[in-house]
């Protein structure tokens, strides 16, 4: 099969951010951390792969979408205990990608974010405590956003959630969610193009 020139950048694309993340989800598996010299490079080589396709125009995409696809993760890095290494991977997805395909890795992996967390509770018979936890967070916020930010509320945490052990024994390297869902984006891409 002959692909076009775009055709053939859409796959060098995917081809890349797939293999940058495995090996993100590999080292995050062994870990616990996505280092810099993984990222970095992975950022910057998108920044020059964008801008030798398709020029200033492409770089100026490429950067916009390095902080579409970053600002959730820098702000679960801020405020919820995120990686940032996570963060700084989905800025150098969002470089390689472009906003409009990397939109699609976005939602792609939150949702594999959403799905592993999930199994991980299941897997540790905390189902329905997790759902609770998550309940009383969207209650709270909805109240401080209804009461114009005015009321200051304490943290509420069923179920003796409080116990940092019990937290730790949650959480995912979430390389995993990454790759999963840029796997699930690069597919539906490919395999929807015109």
């Amino acid at each position: 099969m002959i692909f076009s020139m775009d055709e053939n950048v859409t796959v060098l694309q995917w081809g890349v951010v797939i293999s940058a993340s495995l090996g993100a989800a590999i080292l995050d598996l062994r870990t616990r951390r996505i280092p810099n010299m993984l990222t970095l490079p992975f950022l910057a080589a998108g920044f020059v792969q964008a801008g030798w396709h398709s020029g200033v125009q492409g770089l100026g995409e490429a950067v916009a979408a390095c902080a579409l696809l970053a600002t959730p993760f820098v702000l679960l890095f801020l405020f919820a205990g995120g990686g940032a290494g996570d963060a700084k991977l989905m800025a150098a997805i969002g470089a390689w990608l472009g906003w409009k395909q990397g939109i699609a890795a976005l939602f792609c992996v939150a949702a594999m974010g959403i799905v592993l967390a999930l199994a991980k509770a299941v897997m540790k018979k905390r189902l329905k405590s997790v759902m609770a936890n998550v309940f009383v967070s969207i209650y709270t916020f909805l109240l401080f956003i209804f009461s114009g930010g005015k009321r200051q509320f304490t943290e509420i945490r069923p179920n003796g959630l409080q116990k940092s052990g019990q937290q730790v024994d949650l959480t995912i390297p979430y390389g995993m969610a990454i790759f999963a869902g840029v796997c699930l984006a690069g597919v539906y891409v490919l395999l929807c193009r015109k």
